[in-house]
């Protein structure tokens, strides 16, 4: 691992609970405090980083790309991710559907079929849903790993599905005519596989990506579709 992600790595561990001092990131890295500072000025040239006097500040957006940037330095994608807050990766998928004129549900519960359900990100655009199962950890690499991940948040969509109208979900896709669900599936960092059984698989910063391209092939995804008025499911893909 290089030098960088090293220092990145001690970024992503001490700035969990906000800024922290230029000493204590030094100690941290273990690094001369010269090459400390140069190397937070080239992340703060690169926008990863705020670097005001002897404190560095680095805000949500920026740690998750300095977590993206440190795995493609050479560093463990699941050490990496595992200074990560949860709720700073729902995040970033919330502000990219914001972004994209979705309206935003998060920690999405439910119960149908007399089991309680969650689904971390829903984003609503008509006619579309987006429902998004948020792994900071790296599962990628194994496709019986992914299979079970896909399959189980295909499940909650669908599940989702059906349950609507929910009076205990207040949500503003129950009050279009049709609503086209879609599972997915993000990622921290890029892995092997871009869909999985028709489910993409989407890797975080490509995020806004995905949203824009969505509309345009959205019929060639998993989904599946429902009549709002008759209460009838139909078009699985």
């Amino acid at each position: 691992m290089s030098i960088e992600a090293n220092l990145i790595i001690s970024l992503l561990k001490l700035t969990r609970e906000g800024a922290v001092s230029l000493e204590l990131v030094k100690k941290g890295a273990k690094l001369p405090l010269q090459l400390v500072e140069k190397l937070l000025q080239k992340l703060q040239n690169d926008g990863y980083i705020y670097l005001q006097k002897n404190v560095v500040d680095v805000d949500g957006l920026q740690r998750v790309k300095l977590a993206v940037y440190a795995v493609q330095l050479g560093a463990d994608l699941e050490n990496v991710s595992g200074f990560l807050r949860w709720k700073e990766f729902e995040d970033i998928a919330a502000i990219a559907f914001e972004r994209n004129g979705y309206g935003v549900y998060r920690n999405l519960r439910f119960k149908h079929a007399g089991r309680r359900w969650e689904i971390d990100v829903v984003g609503c655009k008509k006619p579309i849903a987006v429902c998004l199962d948020c792994k900071h950890w790296h599962y990628g690499v194994y496709p019986s790993a992914l299979r079970k991940i896909v399959e189980e948040q295909v499940e909650r969509t669908f599940t989702f599905a059906e349950s609507l109208p929910n009076p205990s979900v207040k949500i503003e896709c129950v009050s279009w005519e049709r609503i086209k669900f879609v599972p997915a599936v993000l990622l921290l960092a890029a892995g092997r596989f871009k869909f999985f059984d028709d489910v993409p698989i989407i890797p975080v910063l490509q995020l806004q990506d995905f949203l824009t391209q969505l509309p345009a092939f959205a019929d060639s995804l998993k989904h599946l579709t429902k009549n709002m008025r008759s209460r009838a499911t139909f078009g699985i893909q």
